[in-house]
């Protein structure tokens, strides 16, 4: 099977890794890619909103499915354009339509969808520009600390956590009239602050039936002991402790179900991956976000996990089958290290020249913001650089391996977090 896959970060490398295990594929076809997809695939210079080319080169290169990586061509429609289009719409797309992308595209969206559907989480109020007053009235209302979300996509950057009320007040300014996230900020969610742990949980579905996959638990902050500002996150474990059975049957009995029941309800078709963000709150799941498609860094350490073919997989979510295809797990704990580049998740310089690659042992090196210049070496092209993934019998024994090789990969201003795990053991 031929397939195209969209998107350039670790989570698309990661993809095109498994993609290339399974006896079903055929030729990949990454676009636009990044140096490590090229090693499982051939890279296109084609943007993931661009779909008038994607169109071109589906059509020319007998491509059989598409694979969407990233939320933005879903927010935008791609699954839509596939479906309306009359040479398109027999080639399955493995991602949501718009209605369905909406989940991640709004955030204002989805916790009206959780409130219809009672689904647990955080009580909250969205606010517009011309609702300044009101905001602030609300936030005066809670007790710390504040959260503060903007309605639309930000890069997994939208989401402002402030322990002092007067720095909650300036930040829903600087959202809402200073467009902070520009269109995204043009509505702010308001909710209460939910105190626990994060996990979050991957559900493959064709709209009817769904596939739990391993559970990973994320980390956002730059820096060790979840302290500074969010990044797009800085590693990811999977198994989650205390994602034990008796958790998750809750997380399936009271969001999982809910969910898909949910869509079903709304008239919303629904095809590929829900990233259920969770707090565990004593014991108790609640619903953070909705993502329309796998996390990243989390893909990073669940796809290593899933020892069964992918292309199977799609096949079931494209189909309406997944309920008879089987899914199998290794059940060692992965643990994956992002390296990033000096300066992230603010100002960072590029075109850093990433050494020792082939020096890494034991690990699965997966590439986020990297590309080959012209003289063949692999550099530096993004925020987040490369992702390290182990696997071990336990987190401690996974997590040394990852940090060995974090060690040994070496560009300039190189960083990463040696705290990754450290609050699960």
């Amino acid at each position: 099977m031929n397939i195209l896959l969209l998107g350039s970060g670790g989570r698309e490398h990661a993809l095109a890794w498994k993609i290339k295990q399974s006896k079903k594929s055929g030729n990949l076809y990454i676009a636009p890619g990044n140096a490590g997809t090229a090693l499982c695939g051939t890279n296109i210079a084609i943007d993931t909103v661009d779909f008038k080319k994607i169109k071109s080169f589906v059509l020319e290169n007998k491509i059989e499915m598409v694979v969407v990586g990233p939320e933005t061509p879903l927010v935008e429609g791609i699954h839509d354009y596939f479906l309306e289009d009359a040479e398109l719409h027999h080639i399955p797309v493995i991602g949501p339509q718009k209605a369905g992308a909406m989940l991640e595209g709004s955030k204002d969206f989805s916790k009206k969808f959780m409130q219809r559907h009672g689904i647990p989480t955080a009580a909250y109020k969205t606010f517009t520009k011309n609702e300044l007053r009101d905001g602030v009235i609300f936030i005066n209302s809670l007790e710390p600390p504040y959260v503060l979300k903007a309605d639309g996509l930000a890069a997994g950057k939208g989401v402002i956590i402030t322990e002092n009320q007067g720095e909650a007040v300036q930040v829903l300014n600087y959202m809402l009239a200073d467009a902070m996230f520009g269109e995204a900020s043009s509505k702010v969610v308001i909710e209460e602050y939910l105190s626990g742990i994060e996990l979050s949980v991957f559900v493959a579905t064709d709209g009817d039936s769904y596939k739990l996959l391993p559970v990973a638990k994320d980390y956002k902050r730059i820096g060790e002991g979840d302290s500074g500002p969010n990044t797009g996150g800085m590693g990811s474990v999977s198994h989650v402790p205390f994602a034990d059975k008796t958790f998750m049957q809750k997380v399936e009995q009271k969001v999982v179900i809910p969910t898909i029941n949910g869509l079903k309800k709304d008239n919303i078709p629904y095809k590929g991956f829900i990233f259920i963000g969770l707090m565990n709150v004593k014991g108790e799941p609640y619903v953070i976000e909705y993502n329309a498609r796998l996390g990243d860094p989390e893909t990073e350490s669940v796809i290593p996990r899933i020892k069964s073919d992918i292309i199977d997989l799609f096949e079931g979510i494209a189909n309406g089958n997944l309920k008879e295809k089987k899914i199998e797990f290794d059940e060692r704990t992965a643990v994956c290290i992002m390296l990033v580049a000096k300066g992230y998740p603010d100002s960072y310089e590029k075109g850093k020249l990433i050494k020792n690659l082939d020096k890494v042992t034991d690990s699965m090196v997966f590439h986020a913001g990297t590309k080959t210049d012209a003289n063949g070496n692999t550099i530096s092209n993004g925020g987040r650089v490369i992702a390290i993934t182990s696997f071990g019998k336990n987190i401690e024994e996974a997590k040394a391996i990852s940090l060995k090789n974090a060690e040994i990969i070496d560009f300039e201003g190189k960083y990463y977090r040696k705290d990754i795990g450290k609050d699960l053991l």
